[in-house]
């Protein structure tokens, strides 16, 4: 099996710590090795090296190719620019199909954090088995332990258990919910949390983007052609609408598994995830760095070496770097990505 990491995101939600020469990819956000370290070194558990495959925006390749150590040079795949997951797992695939075409490909998140090696593998050989066997599309989904409302969820076919596998039919995705209906997919105990890893063999893959994304498909068939010859595809890749994996091939294709996995999860997407992962006080505040919380709770604190004072305050983030200092309400941080927009409206490139 062939993996591929996609790392081409910019992280906007974790600004300032996260810039777009230095994403929060490529951060030690957990301890000393960054995301996309960490998961290298999960899939070099299962697979040689050489199997494993990085896509990345042009403007990041050189970066990732110094950080992360031991994989081929020639396996950093190179986006001209972002278009979101379905494009950059569809230039993956094309690149896996010329170096052999009847081979099964996996697609996993750079900032995942995962715990229970055992049974991450068990999922994704239960997974790798059925794409192979039956040519189906095949996801990873994982036991909600609480009502998320920053993941996607899957439901599935209760009663449709493959053999034991912990594997089952997919009914439908769905997108993030608000609280109320976060807490009824709980009640159900037929959703899963959507873990954003993908198994599939090429030509399965290959055959449902002709079905449901044939401009993609269109596009991606004129690149192969540009790679064959040698030349650039920059001008066909802009041309190339944003989308999602979800939204333009997994919402509309039928028969998708779903494997049900046991390790511990956790998407890495905003600083409110970081704490609930991070070791908290009574007062269940964290904080990392020099800094000081007076009657307060539920604080995440984050100093870059500036000491930090917080008195009286309840549920914020403060991140500090050497230029920029953020403090947001713990309720609002997943939209720290607009004033990532702000700055750049406002051409503060020395921001970014």
């Amino acid at each position: 099996m062939y993996c591929v990491i996609m790392a081409g995101g910019s992280g906007t939600r974790f600004w300032p710590y996260s810039r777009k020469s230095r994403p929060k990819q490529m951060l030690n956000i957990l301890g000393e090795k960054s995301m996309l370290q960490m998961t290298v070194d999960r899939l070099r558990k299962l697979h040689n090296v050489e199997d494993i495959l990085i896509v990345t925006r042009a403007d990041l390749a050189d970066s990732i190719r110094k950080h992360v150590n031991g994989v081929p040079a020639e396996n950093i795949i190179v986006e001209p620019e972002g278009k979101n997951t379905a494009p950059c797992i569809n230039l993956a695939a094309l690149h896996i199909a010329k170096r052999k075409k009847n081979s099964i490909m996996g697609v996993f998140p750079a900032d995942h954090l995962i715990v229970g090696h055992k049974e991450f593998e068990k999922a994704i050989n239960t997974a790798s088995f059925l794409a192979k066997k039956d040519n189906r599309l095949v996801t990873i989904g994982i036991q909600p332990t609480f009502p998320s409302i920053a993941y996607g969820y899957i439901q599935y076919e209760s009663d449709s258990e493959m053999d034991h596998m912990n594997a089952y039919s997919v009914k439908a995705f769905a997108e993030k919910p608000h609280l109320d209906l976060a807490k009824r997919f709980l009640k159900s105990k037929d959703f899963l949390w959507n873990g954003g890893i993908f198994i599939w063999s090429i030509a399965t893959f290959m055959k449902n983007i002709k079905i449901h994304m044939p401009e993609l498909n269109d596009q991606i068939n004129k690149i192969s052609k540009r790679i064959d010859k040698g030349v650039g595809f920059d001008d066909i890749w802009t041309k190339i609408t944003p989308e999602s994996i979800d939204y333009g091939l997994m919402e509309k294709a039928g028969d998708i598994y779903v494997v049900k996995a046991k390790f511990e999860w956790s998407d890495l997407g905003s600083w409110n995830i970081i704490h609930d992962i991070s070791p908290k006080n009574k007062d269940g505040n964290t904080i990392r760095g020099d800094a000081l919380i007076l009657e307060g709770k539920n604080n995440f604190v984050q100093s870059n070496g500036q000491f930090i004072a917080l008195l009286g305050l309840d549920n914020v983030v403060v991140i500090t770097t050497d230029d920029a200092t953020l403090v947001v309400a713990k309720d609002r941080v997943e939209e720290v990505k607009n004033v990532v927009k702000y700055l750049q409206d406002d051409k503060k490139e020395n921001l970014l």
